[in-house]
C-alpha cells in the first residue's frame, strides 16, 4: 500500500475494508483513517451512503451551488477512499473478496446474517484471510430475541435508559425525557468498535490469529449508563431525570448570572471552599450542612438558592473570572460557533480546511488524537461517490477496459 504508507500515522500499515454506512461504524472507520489506515469505503452505485442525502445543509461547490455532499456525510467519512460496488452481483462479490484477502480489518453494519447471502460474512471472508479482523456492528447483536430488528440512535437512547435520566426533572418548566443533542450511541458504538479492532490487532500481533467481533448498540448504551447504572445496582433506587444537576456531586448545575448562564462543576470540598470565598461567603464552606460533598448532595435544596442569590448580581464574565482565578471549575455555555472561536480550540487547530474536488476546500473538525512519534495528517477530504474506483480497481489488476465493462454491467 504505497499511498497508505505515505500518509503516515500509527496505522499507516493497516488496510480497512469499510462495508458500513450511516454513523456508528463509519465513525470507527474515520478514526482509523485519521490514524493513517487505508480505508476503502464501499458504497452503492448511484446512491452511496444514505447520509450523502441527509441534508440540508449541503456542501456548496466553487460556484456556490449545493452539491450532493450533505454535512452529515462530511462529518464522518474523512480520510477514506470511495469505491462503488453492487454487492448483489457475483462480480461485485468477487471484487470485495479480493479486497478482503488483502485487508487487515473489515467493518460492516448490515442486519445480522444479511451478508452471508453474498458470501461476505465473517466466516466466508476469514476463510479467505484467516488473519482478518471482522467487526459487525448492529443494533442488538448477532443473537438474542431482537437480533433481526433495525435500530437507530434515537430509539436506542430511549430503550437503553439514557433518556430516562436526561432532561428536566418532573415539576419543572420543560420537564420530560430528552435525547442527547448529538447521536451519542452511534458515536460511542464507533468508539467501542475502534477499541475492539485495535485490541484484536494487538492480539494478532502476538498470535497471528484474526478475530470476529460482535458489537451491539444496545449493549453499548447499557455499558455507558456508567454511574447511573451503579447508582441503581448499589443503591436500589431508580435513577430519574435531574435536569443539569449531577446526582452524586454538588454543586454541579447550570446557574443564572446577571446577563446569562454558566456551568459550575465543583468536584471536591476544597473547590467548594474556594467557591464560597470567591463569591464573598466563606462561612458556607465551614457550614456543617455543606462542608462535605455528601452533605451538599443531601442539602442541595438549601444550597442552590444560596448560590443563585450570590450569582444573580454578577455578570457571566465577572463570575467566570473570579472562579477561574480561584481554581473553581466553571464554563460558559457556548454555541457551536462560539466553540470554534474559542482561543484554545483555535490554538489546537481542531477546525481545518481540506482540499475538496468540488468545493475547493471543505471544513473538517479533525481528530483530537495527538501522537508525538507518528503524527496524524489530514490530507484526504471525505470522498465523492466512487471517486477512487479507478485507483482501487487498478490496484487489483483491473485495467481501464475491464473497469468499463464492469461499469456497463452495473457492477460499479
Amino acid at each position: 500500500m504505497p499511498e497508505a504508507q505515505e500518509r503516515g500515522g500509527p496505522l499507516s500499515h493497516i488496510r480497512v475494508l469499510d462495508l458500513s454506512r450511516i454513523m456508528a461504524a463509519p465513525w470507527a472507520t474515520q478514526i482509523l483513517a485519521d490514524m493513517g489506515a487505508d480505508v476503502i469505503k464501499v458504497e452503492r452505485p448511484g446512491a452511496g451512503d444514505d447520509t450523502r442525502s441527509w441534508g440540508p445543509p449541503f456542501l456548496r461547490d466553487a460556484q456556490g451551488e449545493p452539491t450532493h455532499e450533505a454535512g452529515y456525510f462530511l462529518s464522518v467519512n474523512r480520510g477514506k477512499r470511495s469505491l462503488t460496488i453492487d454487492m448483489t452481483k457475483p462480480e461485485g462479490q468477487a471484487i470485495l473478496r479480493q479486497l478482503a484477502a488483502t485487508a487487515d480489518i473489515v467493518i460492516e453494519n448490515f442486519k445480522a446474517g444479511a451478508l452471508a447471502r453474498y458470501g461476505l460474512d465473517a466466516a466466508s471472508l476469514r476463510a479467505v484471510n484467516p488473519r482478518l479482523i471482522y467487526c459487525s456492528v448492529t443494533g442488538f447483536g448477532q443473537d438474542g430475541p431482537r437480533r433481526d430488528q433495525a435500530a437507530y440512535d434515537f430509539a436506542i437512547q430511549a430503550m437503553g435508559g439514557l433518556m430516562s435520566v436526561t432532561g428536566e426533572r418532573d415539576g419543572m418548566p420543560g420537564a420530560g425525557p430528552q435525547k442527547v443533542g448529538v447521536p451519542i450511541v452511534d458515536l460511542m458504538t464507533g468508539m467501542y468498535a475502534t477499541v475492539a479492532v485495535l485490541g484484536a490487532l494487538a492480539h494478532r500481533a502476538e498470535t497471528g490469529e484474526g478475530e470476529t467481533i460482535d458489537l451491539a448498540m444496545l449493549d453499548v448504551q447499557a455499558a455507558f449508563l456508567a454511574n447511573q447504572a451503579m447508582n441503581w445496582l448499589v443503591g436500589g433506587n431508580t435513577p430519574k431525570r435531574g435536569g443539569n444537576r449531577h446526582p452524586n456531586i454538588q454543586p454541579q448545575d447550570v446557574f443564572a448570572c446577571a446577563d446569562g448562564h454558566l456551568v459550575l462543576a465543583v468536584g471536591n470540598d476544597g473547590q467548594f471552599r474556594k467557591l464560597c470565598e470567591a463569591v464573598g461567603h466563606p462561612e458556607w464552606g465551614s457550614d456543617a450542612r455543606f462542608a462535605t460533598n455528601a452533605g451538599r448532595v443531601r442539602n442541595n435544596a438549601v444550597l442552590t438558592p444560596l448560590l443563585s442569590g450570590a450569582f444573580a448580581d454578577l455578570t457571566r464574565d465577572e463570575l467566570t473570572k473570579r472562579l477561574d482565578e480561584a481554581g473553581v471549575p466553571c464554563a460558559p455555555i457556548n454555541t457551536v460557533p462560539q466553540v470554534f472561536d474559542d482561543p484554545q480550540i483555535r490554538h489546537r487547530e481542531m477546525l481545518r480546511h481540506l482540499p475538496h474536488p468540488l468545493a475547493g476546500t471543505v471544513p473538517q473538525v479533525v481528530s483530537p488524537l495527538r501522537f508525538a512519534e507518528a503524527p496524524l495528517r489530514f490530507d484526504r477530504a471525505p470522498p465523492t461517490l466512487g471517486q477512487h474506483n479507478a485507483e482501487i480497481l487498478a490496484e487489483l489488476g483491473l485495467d481501464a477496459a475491464a473497469q468499463a465493462d464492469l461499469a456497463a454491467r452495473g457492477v460499479l
